[in-house]
């Protein structure tokens, strides 16, 4: 995303990842939790992979805060 311009910072709280910052501008709207906008979930098993939220309200909200 940096070659765009937009540059993001995550955080995690196992298995949670949220954005946390969008160009400097701390996000404040929350998606599938009660704290933060959830991005993806890790996986808890060897076997699976990471599994993304919602691509479209994910974009979304980074064109909202770019």
């Amino acid at each position: 995303m940096k070659k765009m311009g937009i540059d993001i910072e995550l955080i995690g709280n196992y298995p949670w990842i949220y954005i946390d910052t969008i160009n400097g501008k701390s996000v404040t709207e929350q998606f599938r939790s009660d704290y933060y906008f959830t991005v993806a979930f890790l996986p808890i098993r060897d076997n699976q992979e990471i599994t993304f939220t919602d691509v479209t309200e994910i974009f979304k909200l980074i064109r909202k805060y770019k």
